[in-house]
């Protein structure tokens, strides 16, 4: 139980920023207390629909506000680190959007800057910290399927017409957007234990990367084979196969259903996700916690855990010759 009911402000105004917005409506430990935008019309439009007290037209004047407990960064991949960096130098703890930055330079810095100011700073790859994932984890260990061998898991969605998704200057591409969540699907199922990763991808006119197809192979004969598009809708679907069985996961993005078949393709199983408000309540929840405890990390996605994946990331781009402007040293 919090000591108190925990004032979270949102720097940007998009699409994320409207989800968690919903969210902190349906919140009984936090409640969205401030809106920032560059356009300060655009921030009081979004304040007036979803009831916040304030509503700033700089990213640094909500930070400035003593009110503010906690701040959700919801701005393009290219610019988390500046407002990042920004807020933790203010002394506010930091629920920052994936992918974290740009590269790892950029999130090892955060997590430098975060330690030095023993300032809360953790990244908000929302299925990290969602109940329900635990739950997929702990069904493949028990066994029901016998020793687990391979798995596969996608995500797609129709969006290379979407700005961010296409610019190399705002860190666009599938591998940051949609790529991260079979990735993180694999690294919390199978673990980390891998010992070589092989990839492609199919890159637009600007130079990002717009499909992805990526294959962990593990230390113990384990494989993921994980793809990621921005050019169709796929099933989202993720499949656990062993040597008794499979697990298909529905919707990697945000699981909601676990179905285990046997190894005549018989239903065994079926576990359902607890209701939500809209997933995004955990990872506001563990920030909160993790504040109020005095901790600059949270146990569901500590630091080192995201600069484990931001190296991955920057291994995949390099591989594939992606580039960004925050690559550059300024």
């Amino acid at each position: 139980m919090l000591s108190k009911k925990f004032k979270v402000g949102i720097i940007g105004a998009g699409s994320i920023a409207r989800k968690m917005a919903d969210t902190l409506r349906g919140m009984q430990e936090a409640e969205l207390y401030a809106i920032a935008a560059r356009d300060l019309s655009r921030a009081e439009a979004f304040a007036r629909e979803f009831q916040a007290p304030k509503a700033y037209g700089s990213y640094e004047e909500l930070a400035d506000d003593p009110e503010v407990d906690l701040v959700y960064i919801a701005t393009p991949h290219s610019h988390h680190y500046s407002h990042a960096r920004m807020c933790l130098l203010k002394g506010k703890p930091v629920l920052c959007e994936k992918a974290f930055t740009a590269n790892t330079r950029e999130a090892e810095e955060l997590m430098r800057l975060s330690e030095e100011k023993r300032v809360f700073l953790t990244e908000a790859i929302w299925t990290r910290y969602m109940p329900f994932s635990r739950t997929i984890r702990e069904i493949v260990e028990s066994g029901i399927i016998g020793t687990p061998t391979i798995l596969t898991a996608n995500l797609g969605y129709a969006i290379s017409n979407v700005e961010r998704l296409v610019r190399p200057e705002l860190c666009g591409g599938a591998l940051y957007d949609v790529g991260v969540y079979p990735i993180n699907f694999a690294l919390m199922t199978f673990g980390e234990e891998i010992e070589k990763i092989t990839s492609t991808c199919v890159k637009n006119d600007l130079g990002v990367d717009m499909q992805d197809s990526i294959t962990f192979t593990y230390k113990d004969g384990r494989m993921a084979v994980l793809y990621a598009t921005a050019y169709s809708a796929t099933d989202r679907s993720a499949v656990i196969s062993g040597t008794l069985g499979h697990i298909v996961v529905e919707n990697v993005n945000n699981p909601q259903r676990a179905i285990v078949y046997n190894k005549d393709y018989q239903e065994i199983a079926r576990h359902e996700c607890p209701q939500q408000i809209t997933g995004y309540e955990y990872e506001v929840m563990a920030s909160c916690e993790a504040i109020e405890q005095g901790w600059i990390e949270s146990p569901f996605m500590p630091h080192a855990k995201t600069i484990d994946v931001m190296k991955m990331l920057d291994n995949l781009r390099a591989e594939w010759e992606v580039v960004y402007p925050n690559d550059v040293m300024q």
